[in-house]
């Protein structure tokens, strides 16, 4: 049997070979369209692939009795059919040979990196979650189900490695959510990485497996909101959750886990038609949306919240970086995904947008650069909010935000905030002597966002404040007290989404800059690539750990690819990434 399914499947791959190529010419001869081409090759890839056979995981997620079932349904919004939401990205003109040729060296260079590392994972860590860059082992710590490797499902179909793809799909369809490798499920992770991987490879590719999996994998995680109040905890205890015998949630979280679900959880009621995803996570929402005026920053929410409260005002500690970025992005990109038909959607992200104006500052730089900068702060009891003047790398994406942002809401100060906070992290980089920019860093802030003159004995005066700074550090820098570049994307991921919004080339350049500095100084003497342990330094060769991220293949190599790529791939009118850069059908 097994050998007739290869034969007839050789037969399709031949067959679908022929018609590509004969569509190829046509396209040269007659000027058929780009977007028939990929349709017909989606269509042909789709039937190539319908008859894989689908391993079931060893546990049936869909059969547990919850001991807090949920009530009566809240149903995905649909609207007026007729109602459209503005266009995101610029109208761009065809473009001249030479800047094509340069761009497309440019993209090639991009995908030969990617290959390059997603071959080393295949080869030595293959079905891990990680691989090893520096001894080429592997190391497992999401559960054990391949994270790079569903993490990076959308990056191979994006950048047309169909074999590659093809074996990837065959792997995914054997894994097994039935089993872990721990016995605690973190749930913003697994729905991050790999609902959101599996979701946007069927978006892209249609191949019925992965919608499978991505079922099997929703019903696992809809188990979070198996808790007395219908809140999801921030980890699944694995054998209690087969059981459904309730989950305890957890005191406090950080904002951005239970407010990171909302664009996962609605795309899967979407393809399943099931609203139990979205019910689930609307009842969350709406907490958020409730208390969003009422804390001591109205706008914004506390770092930390306690969903078995259901207390999301409580705190005076406020962050737009890690703890609470997701929560925010999600905003805007969950209106976008329900094509505005969600107004409480609009109503956060507004409201967001302009409370986080008072966690932005512009800093004192020697040249004066008109850029902006994301800081944390706290508010005292009088309300007045004290900026530490500390960014994040996982700050930068907050440019992207503000400029999808003011596109959806047709408010043109929001894209050149976005603007001014992207080149604030480009700046970033372009300071330190490899070209990288560390996790955290601290500068001095003007007094107003009119900007202020260099002033050397002030900035004396404030390193002197600060028990971390380093004579080596670049001026304008009083520390860099997490030294390290992790390969992290949020920088280029706000430069892709600005050039994609302003059609301006000089986005494209700024991210060519980043990408050859990150190349370079993250290479390993195996011509593989790793996080770095400190970028502040010139000396060669820099300190690497031994650890690549899925995210190094899921999201920062692919929005460098994205950046130059032609604008009509994966267009933002199109499509909405999840923070772990997966690209979501807005159709």
């Amino acid at each position: 049997m097994g050998h007739l399914i290869r034969k007839n499947r050789d037969k399709l791959i031949l067959t679908a070979g022929v018609l590509v190529i004969w569509w190829s010419l046509t396209t040269f001869l007659h000027g058929a369209s780009k977007s028939e081409f990929v349709s017909l090759q989606r269509h042909m890839n789709s039937e190539v692939t319908s008859s894989r056979h689908v391993q079931g995981s060893s546990f049936d997620w869909s059969r547990v009795s919850f001991r807090y079932p949920p009530g009566s349904m809240t149903v995905i919004p649909m609207g007026n059919p007729s109602h459209t939401l503005p266009a995101i990205q610029a109208e761009f003109s065809s473009e001249g040979s030479l800047a094509m040729n340069l761009r497309e060296r440019r993209r090639r260079k991009v995908k030969d990196t990617f290959t390059n590392d997603w071959g080393a994972y295949r080869k030595y860590a293959w079905m891990k979650d990680a691989l090893k860059p520096l001894s080429m082992g592997y190391q497992d710590q999401f559960s054990g189900w391949a994270a790079t490797l569903v993490d990076s499902l959308d990056s191979l179909w994006i950048m047309g490695l169909r074999e590659e793809f093809d074996e990837a799909v065959d792997a995914v369809a054997g894994i097994d959510f039935g089993k872990s490798t721990s016995g605690r499920v973190n749930t913003f992770e697994t729905n991050i990485r790999y609902l959101g991987g599996l979701m946007a490879a069927y978006d892209l590719s249609k191949r019925p497996v992965l919608l499978t999996k991505a079922v099997e994998l929703g019903n696992l995680l809809y188990g979070a909101f198996n808790t007395e109040n219908r809140m999801p905890v921030d980890f699944i205890d694995f054998d209690a959750a087969k059981r459904g015998e309730g989950l305890v949630v957890e005191g406090s979280v950080v904002s951005a886990s239970p407010g990171t679900i909302s664009l996962e959880f609605t795309r899967l009621s979407q393809l399943t038609g099931d609203p139990k995803y979205y019910d689930a996570i609307s009842h969350v929402m709406d907490v958020f949306y409730e208390g969003q005026n009422k804390t001591q920053l109205p706008g914004l929410w506390p770092m930390m919240v306690s969903m078995s409260r259901q207390d999301v005002i409580s705190g005076n500690q406020f962050t737009l970086a890690g703890c609470a970025d997701s929560l925010y992005e999600y905003l805007p990109k969950t209106y976008a995904l329900l094509g505005g038909h969600e107004l409480k959607y609009e109503v956060m992200s507004i409201g967001f947008m302009e409370a986080a104006k008072k966690l932005l500052f512009r800093p004192m730089i020697p040249g004066g650069e008109d850029i902006l900068m994301p800081s944390s702060g706290w508010v005292d009891e009088n309300g007045r909010v004290y900026l530490d003047e500390e960014t994040e790398h996982l700050a930068c994406f907050l440019g992207g935000v503000y400029a999808l942002g003011g596109k959806l809401f047709n408010r043109g100060e929001y894209v050149d905030i976005g603007s001014k906070l992207t080149l604030g992290c480009v700046y970033g980089y372009q300071s330190f002597p490899n070209g990288m920019m560390p996790e955290r860093v601290n500068m001095v802030a003007c007094k107003t966002m009119d900007g202020c003159k260099w002033d050397t004995q002030h900035f004396d005066e404030e390193k002197r404040k600060r028990p971390e700074y380093k004579e080596h550090l670049p001026l304008g820098f009083t520390t860099a007290k997490d030294p390290r570049y992790i390969l992290r994307p949020e920088t280029i991921e706000s430069v892709f989404i600005m050039y994609r919004v302003t059609g301006s080339p000089k986005w494209q350049d700024l991210g060519w800059e980043m990408f050859t500095a990150i190349e370079n100084g993250t290479k390993t003497e195996l011509g593989t690539h790793a996080a770095v342990e400190d970028v502040t330094r010139a000396s060669k060769p820099l300190p690497q750990s031994d650890y690549m991220e899925s995210f190094w293949l899921a999201e920062t190599l692919k929005y460098f690819y994205l950046l130059f790529s032609p604008p009509d791939i994966i267009s933002l009118n199109e499509y909405v990434f999840n923070t772990e850069a997966h690209p979501f059908s807005r159709s």
